[in-house]
């Protein structure tokens, strides 16, 4: 049988449930993603009718943007909800619920890139800056960042699936968990010491790929330690 040190698993579901929810998840996901992407193209248009380029010269300036940029806050606080909302419903355990999670912000993410670039042939390149998040203050970066910490969010969480689906959760200890939090956290650092200076003309020299890749590596280090060691014993 397999150890109890799992902090994640009870209980597996069978693989083509997991597979059923993974594509209804990418169907609801990828549909509110053009929600996003649309709410975007329609503030672009707004405060930047000339191109929407960095530096940010007149971010967060006039009277409008400061009322806007309080509504847009109050819309990514709804995001979250709605994605911990869904995480909720379509997981039967802590462990389904973490990976659906990934899954639905992984692929949120990556089609929000994916409709600006239909709508609006934005961005040109994954090298193009833009405005992250906005909670708890500004987050900025090149778009190759977030589509990478997405693209391995996702992986995660269809490893994390298949072995549930076999009945076999990653072991994962209080430690552990420790560490994937700073390691998170370290990436959010990345994104909001860039975001403090998205109006400067240097921006670019303010996104620190080092302190980036440490958190990055780390969280997939991590991973990968949990991966080695969930291996059942008698």
């Amino acid at each position: 049988m397999c150890t109890h040190e799992n902090l994640l698993h009870t209980s597996g579901e069978p693989l083509k449930t997991a597979f059923n929810r993974v594509c209804i998840i990418v169907i609801v996901s990828s549909a509110f993603a053009y929600i996003e992407a649309a709410v975007v193209v329609y503030l672009r248009t707004i405060f930047h009718p000339d191109g929407f380029t960095f530096p940010l010269t007149e971010f967060g300036i006039s009277p409008l943007w400061k009322q806007l940029l309080l509504t847009e806050i109050g819309r990514e606080a709804a995001t979250l909800v709605l994605i911990l909302t869904g995480t909720w419903l379509l997981g039967r355990n802590l462990q389904q619920r973490f990976a659906y999670f990934l899954t639905i912000f992984a692929v949120w993410d990556i089609f929000y890139y994916v409709w600006l670039k239909i709508l609006i042939d934005w961005p040109s390149s994954i090298m193009d800056w833009d405005i992250l998040f906005l909670i708890p203050i500004t987050w900025a970066g090149p778009v190759l960042a977030p589509a990478l910490v997405s693209l391995t969010l996702l992986l995660f969480a269809i490893i994390i699936l298949y072995r549930d689906s076999c009945g076999r959760g990653l072991e994962v200890t209080l430690m552990d968990w420790l560490g994937f939090i700073v390691a998170g956290l370290v990436v959010v650092a990345s994104f909001c010491i860039a975001g403090l200076h998205a109006a400067a003309q240097d921006f670019r020299s303010h996104f620190y790929w080092s302190l980036f890749a440490l958190g990055y590596i780390s969280a997939v280090a991590l991973f990968l330690k949990c991966l080695l060691k969930s291996k059942c014993r008698v």
